[in-house]
C-alpha cells in the first residue's frame, strides 16, 4: 500500500489530529514494520504522515 496525500485545506474535515502520526522525515517502511503493520493506511498532510487505519474510509475516499 502506498501513502496518499490529503491537502491541508481538507484536514479539518477529516480530524487527522486524533490519529497517530510521524514527521515526513521518518521512515514509512520502518514505521509500518515496527508500529503500524504492513497493511496500515497512511495519509500525508503537510509535514506529517497519519495512520488512519482505524478509519479506512478517509484513505479510500482520497482520489490522489
Amino acid at each position: 500500500m502506498r501513502v496518499k496525500t490529503i491537502y491541508i485545506a481538507d484536514k479539518p474535515k477529516c480530524n487527522l489530529s486524533s490519529f497517530p502520526n510521524f514527521h515526513i522525515s521518518g521512515s514509512i517502511k520502518g514505521m509500518k514494520e515496527k508500529y503500524y503493520g504492513k497493511d496500515a493506511f497512511l495519509v500525508k498532510c503537510g509535514s506529517y504522515i497519519y495512520n488512519v487505519s482505524d478509519c479506512p474510509d478517509i484513505y479510500f475516499s482520497l482520489a490522489h
